[in-house]
């Protein structure tokens, strides 16, 4: 294949072009998805061009009997694929922007954010409960869980604000991929759990969600719902590249949302919540929330300002949820 354009070709390598991927469906999916809007634009932008897949098993994904943070915290969906990129393996790696870190190792940068899926929360309930089951009330939809319920899920934000709203709640851990979790779920394992409806989505299985959780009731995962592509700092060429697919709004957002948990600097037993939106007048309104594990301190606060300073009322918004919630929720 003949490929005229120069800006691609001083990336000092010749097409085709690598795009490393976790092994995960999810992952795999979101990648495909990614690939596909490149090939959109690159006729557009005068020259064809063919990708790799290179499939990468990590750390998190391989280890699924304990928490993340038990064994070196969300980098580890990362670790090996940061490697390879660094190694020049691959050119491109396409995270869920919500499993990749705030500092990224040296020459590694987050050059792209694709346009953000729905960011919310979905509600997954077992055999014997229905959809019909569940609240009406955005706001009020954990009713729906029956007393001494048993939820499924790894992450500390869910289970701070579960117990925090339903104190008589029991959680286990859950994890594994998207399809795991539910057959786990289907088998009677637990009464329920919560997954990113964006996930969901992406892989054809939103009708198991028996409920969509307001983002008020369950604050989302910074960057929930947004795929993150990362390059070499020092490639310029695949940067121009990626800046034409880059989605403005999801660029906002997320950069509020990353700058937030970047100030709150927490450790992966930290539940924090950071969740970014646009306003009908074009203001960026921005939720942080810091909580306590067993759901017993709960803090949640909202600030909003123009798109600009996204970064800004992302560290704003941090440093006030930091100086007003109990050190010991910070402690490693």
């Amino acid at each position: 294949m003949s490929l005229a354009h120069p800006p691609i070709q001083s990336a000092g390598r010749n097409l085709p072009m690598r795009v490393g991927t976790r092994a995960s469906p999810l992952a795999r999916a979101q990648t495909a998805k990614f690939i596909e809007r490149l090939r959109e634009v690159c006729p557009a932008l005068g020259f064809e061009a063919a990708f790799e897949e290179h499939v990468i098993s990590t750390t998190g994904d391989e280890v699924q009997d304990r928490r993340l943070a038990d064994i070196g915290g969300k980098g580890l969906f990362a670790k090996e694929i940061h490697e390879a990129l660094i190694a020049g393996r691959i050119d491109f790696a396409v995270h869920s922007l919500k499993d990749l870190e705030t500092t990224l190792p040296e020459g590694i940068v987050l050059a792209c954010t694709l346009t953000r899926e729905d960011a919310r929360d979905a509600l997954i309930l077992g055999p014997g409960m229905s959809p019909a089951d569940a609240s009406d009330d955005p706001l009020n939809i954990w009713t729906a869980l029956p007393a001494r319920a048993i939820i499924g899920t790894s992450s500390m934000r869910r289970q701070a604000q579960l117990l925090h709203a339903r104190p008589d709640l029991s959680v286990t851990m859950l994890r594994g991929n998207v399809q795991t979790r539910l057959k786990r779920i289907a088998a009677g394992d637990v009464t329920g759990s919560l997954l990113a409806l964006a996930g969901l989505r992406r892989l054809g299985l939103a009708h198991h969600a028996a409920a969509v959780i307001d983002p008020e009731a369950m604050v989302p995962a910074a960057g929930q719902g947004i795929v993150g592509v990362t390059v070499r700092a020092a490639d310029e060429a695949f940067h121009r590249l990626l800046a034409a697919i880059e989605d403005p709004e999801a660029k906002a957002v997320s950069t509020a949302e990353r700058a937030l948990l970047a100030a709150l600097d927490g450790s992966c037993r930290t539940p924090i919540g950071g969740y970014a939106r646009l306003l009908p007048d074009g203001q960026l309104h921005l939720t942080g929330l810091v909580a306590r594990g067993d759901g017993s301190f709960l803090l949640k606060r909202s600030l909003h300002g123009a798109v600009e300073d996204a970064f800004r009322l992302g560290t704003s918004l941090g440093d006030a949820l930091r100086a007003d919630s109990p050190a010991d929720i910070f402690a490693a």
